[in-house]
């Protein structure tokens, strides 16, 4: 038996009220391109809409001008989605409560996360959206990923709850460290003065 190995998120197809909702927030709130339309291939008389999330794969939404667009909590169980999370730059971030309360959407506010913040909404249907942003850049060669896998590491052996930046910062360093070579023969921390 082998797996059938993913190489990462291809889209999202979310269920949409009418066309224009789906465009005045997927675009006019989150600001993703609409790329383009074209109908449900399994459904005729419904709209496939194309959005760009910021890293060339899509958010697509399906159409139909006889639903309309009512916010309302969804189901919390067991295989629903919980919420939909969308990266920002820092200084994106830190606009994005002020760019909420310009259109009276009600949000969290920013919450510390300590390895990242989020902001939470919901959009017009009622679908929880999180806006996140990483308060680290990882080296250069490292995801994310890398960066936060060898963080858990550290945080477990440190008896800590959470990631928190100090596993951050050691988990970069410890990076570097395995993946940089050197010509010093002790790479180990000094003091120079």
């Amino acid at each position: 038996m082998r797996k059938i190995q993913s190489q990462g998120l291809h889209h999202i197809t979310l269920i949409g009220a009418d066309r224009q909702t789906s465009i005045d927030f997927w675009e006019g709130v989150l600001g993703m391109p609409f790329t383009f339309e074209q109908p449900n291939l399994d459904k005729q008389n419904e709209s496939h809409l194309y959005f760009d999330p910021g890293d060339g794969r899509l958010i697509t939404v399906f159409c139909d001008e006889s639903r309309t667009a009512k916010v309302r909590r969804l189901e919390q169980d067991s295989g629903n989605v919980h919420h939909l999370a969308f990266s920002l730059s820092q200084a994106s971030f830190w606009q994005a409560t002020k760019r909420l309360e310009e259109r009276q959407i009600k949000h969290s506010g920013p919450k510390n996360r300590g390895f990242m913040d989020s902001i939470y909404f919901r959009d017009p249907l009622g679908l929880l959206v999180e806006l996140a942003s990483y308060r680290f850049e990882p080296p250069t060669g490292a995801t994310h990923t890398d960066v936060l896998r060898i963080a858990h590491i550290l945080r477990i052996k440190s008896g800590a709850s959470a990631i928190a930046s100090c596993h951050i910062a050691d988990a970069i360093e410890q990076f570097v460290h395995d993946k940089t070579q050197s010509l010093s023969s002790d790479r180990g921390p000094k003091n120079p003065y």
